[in-house]
């Protein structure tokens, strides 16, 4: 039953807390505009409701505290926030919206609508509104900023969402969002998006872990005071201004280092991590964070390898910090964060705060987010690959971690991690890239696909004879490079391509057969090539034989003739009807009259019954079945969400499946006859392979297994685990 007295004070209540949070950068009628978004929202959304039940109103308002609270922004960012769904949802225009609240909030909103909605159509179109998206960064980035906290809030309430929309949200926030929300510098965020992934998509491993934490917090407070106290006294006695915080590590990233680095949850060491944050004037944070480091490392043992410095040259989203790995008294490693409150708040809250820290002349963090959001914007100018290209592209090349490089004079230039020499070269001159012949790394002389190391310094040779070639796009991972020679090849391509329809025109007028449509498509089959310039490009470069042109490929009587006929497949009518009907949309069960679906079990994941999956659908290899966990599945899911097809197992029990099992302990005569007398005799399993090696007492092994289901596989883990000598059963990909 709804209570429309109580939904109304809820609204009143979530109204509020936005303005008490607001209400330190409140100007003029900065109180009146927010009022009046918040009543035009109110009336735009009144008879609306979310999947969950409750009013759609609420949703704006969870926005616009993400936005104001949690990521920073001003009044324009709370207005727009308030306005995001407005125009989308009712009959009111971007044009009222700029009437009444100005040009700037109407901007943003403009950008939000562009890119609004749950992209459910085909995979470029999916793509093309992420590239809408990343085009309004040029023009406002309060446009994503909002656009993340809308994310955020529809993750954090994806409870009420049907099944395949979960797997499909969550993906594409993994896959766009969490990256673009750590680019942008919104540490909490990014983190906050991965736990929510993982939530959804692998749930069994996220209670696992959420429960281990919650289970082990108060003997970790209790070892933080412990551990601070001296240092907490050393740095009143220097008279420091300073805030000391405990902070556990995100549910997703003790997952990624436990697969990483092949380790239990008991032996992550930096579980925790201290973040030392001092108050003190901009002109002294370096020389601040250092003497505290100093005083750490009087205390603690630092581990040298674990020494990162971000105070003397930030990270490209803005990211200032000295971190370092300490050895505590009870024998536990422990990070350190050391950061002004400046660096904090950029660290907490990205880009929004570095508007606050502009007024004080540009720092060298936000410059270096300056340089970033330039790059989004040459990358948007100069890609005209297809949106998926493009989406790949955006990825690999704005979501990675930078190497920092020297001009031979000593200029830093700073590129994707991987990138190469004529990665270099094309970062110095367009001109220079296509003329690279090779390079000088610290004096030595280096081919084109050598990989830049932190510290390099660089010299480019280059000749005037040299010009690009096919597999200079195996060399370079940037996508201005990438672009360039791709413009290149193209440019050539099409050159030698008009040289190559000469060569063809004049060989069909030598037979006296006309140049036509029919003629030239029997040509194509013939070849076997999908262009007409591929085929004139062919010709041109000796690639494709001329002679070959032949009358009897066009007599409709020659066997010649007849094989090409053949070559326009049957098979093709049917991929056809199936590309107009649209996916199949029953829930494909697996193991179950499955003979009219063609699938296989991707190898990449081998899921088992009782494993969350989904079914993906490709052109060669009918429906491919993968785990929602599977590293393969974000992107499979984010970017191709209409070839998911729902699944889910039979009951039956007599399918058998592949599953790996890694087993770890101290080595003793017998254990391997143990272990295969437990798998053959007690469980009726199959065995298909087992490799153990063993080094100095201590033995590592991996058994493939065939097993019913996951109940089957965690039935045997369990026994594996209690025979005498095994330290660690774990089931692996």
């Amino acid at each position: 039953m709804i209570d429309p007295e109580a939904e109304r004070k809820e609204i009143l209540r979530h109204y509020r807390r936005i303005l008490k949070y607001a209400k330190p950068f409140l100007k003029g009628n900065d109180a009146k505009l927010i009022k009046k978004a918040f009543n035009t929202s109110v009336e735009a959304h009144k008879d609306m409701r979310r999947k969950s039940g409750e009013p759609y109103i609420l949703h704006p308002l969870a926005v616009a505290q993400i936005v104001v609270e949690e990521i920073g922004l001003g009044p324009t960012g709370i207005v727009a926030a308030l306005l995001h769904d407005v125009v989308e949802d009712t009959e009111m225009e971007i044009s009222d919206i700029e009437r009444e609240f100005g040009p700037k909030v109407a901007k943003i909103v403009e950008g939000l609508t562009k890119i609004s909605g749950v992209f459910d159509y085909g995979t470029s179109q999916q793509a093309e509104n992420f590239r809408k998206m990343l085009l309004t960064l040029s023009d406002d980035v309060r446009v994503i900023l909002i656009k993340i906290a809308d994310r955020l809030h529809n993750m954090r309430t994806l409870d009420s969402m049907p099944r395949d929309k979960q797997l499909k949200i969550a993906s594409e926030t993994m896959y766009l969002y969490a990256p673009l929300a750590h680019r942008l510098g919104l540490y909490a965020i990014k983190s906050e998006l991965e736990d929510l992934y993982l939530k959804y998509t692998d749930t069994e491993t996220y209670k696992d872990i959420s429960n281990k934490i919650r289970q082990t917090r108060s003997s970790r407070t209790k070892f933080i005071r412990d551990f601070t106290l001296p240092i907490e006294e050393e740095l009143h006695k220097h008279g420091f201004d300073f805030e000391i915080k405990g902070r556990p590590k995100s549910i997703y990233s003790i997952l990624k280092k436990i697969k990483k680095q092949n380790i239990t949850f008991d032996e992550i060491y930096d579980l925790f991590a201290i973040r030392i944050i001092l108050n003190v004037p901009h002109e002294n944070e370096k020389a601040a964070c250092w003497q505290v480091y100093s005083i750490v490392t009087d205390h603690y043992q630092p581990n040298p390898d674990r020494l990162r410095d971000w105070v003397s040259t930030p990270k490209a989203n803005g990211y200032e910090s000295l971190h370092t790995t300490v050895m505590s008294k009870t024998g536990q490693w422990v990070e350190v964060q050391i950061r002004s409150k400046r660096m904090d708040e950029i660290a907490e809250k990205g880009y929004a705060a570095h508007w606050k820290y502009k007024a004080g002349g540009p720092s060298t963090s936000e410059s270096a987010l300056e340089q970033w959001i330039n790059k989004v914007r040459e990358m948007l100018e100069t890609n005209d690959s297809n949106a998926l290209e493009f989406m790949d592209e955006f990825r690999k090349n704005l979501f990675v971690e930078e190497v920092f490089v020297f001009t031979p004079k000593g200029d830093l230039i700073i590129l994707p991690d991987k990138s190469t020499t004529l990665d270099f070269a094309f970062e110095i001159h367009t001109q220079i890239g296509l003329q690279c012949l090779g390079a000088k790394v610290n004096q030595k002389l280096v081919p084109l696909s050598y990989r830049l190391k932190n510290g390099d310094q660089v010299e480019i040779l280059t000749s005037m004879k040299q010009k690009p070639a096919d597999e200079w796009l195996n060399f370079v991972s940037t996508s201005k490079a990438r672009a360039k020679i791709k413009d290149f090849l193209r440019d050539e391509k099409k050159i030698r391509a008009e040289e190559g329809h000469i060569l063809v025109e004049s060989q069909l007028a030598k037979l006296g057969i006309e140049s036509n449509h029919h003629n030239l498509n029997r040509l194509l089959i013939h070849f076997n090539v999908h262009s007409l310039p591929e085929l004139y490009y062919r010709a041109a470069t000796d690639k494709l034989d001329l002679n070959e042109i032949k009358e009897d490929i066009f007599d409709p009587q020659s066997e010649a003739s007849k094989a090409v006929s053949n070559k326009l497949e049957p098979k093709q009518f049917e991929l056809e009807v199936q590309k107009a009907r649209g996916l199949n949309t029953d829930m494909l069960v697996i193991g179950e009259n499955t003979s009219r679906f063609d699938y296989k079990i991707a190898t990449c994941c081998n899921p088992i019954p009782g494993d969350d999956v989904f079914g993906f659908q490709t052109e060669e290899e009918g429906i491919i079945i993968h785990r929602t966990s599977c590293p393969v599945a974000i992107e499979l899911l984010a970017n191709h969400g209409n070839r998911i097809v729902k699944t889910k197992w039979t009951d039956q029990q007599e399918l058998a499946f592949l599953a790996g099992i890694r087993i770890k302990g101290s080595d003793r005569v017998g254990l391997v006859n143990d272990v295969t007398r437990i798998i053959s005799n007690s469980l009726k399993v199959n065995m298909r392979s087992i490799t153990i090696d063993s080094e100095d007492g201590f033995f590592e092994g991996n058994i493939m297994v065939f097993v019913n289901d996951t109940a089957h596989l965690d039935k045997l883990i369990q026994r594996l685990s209690k025979v005498n000598g095994v330290l660690l059963v774990e089931r692996f990909d």
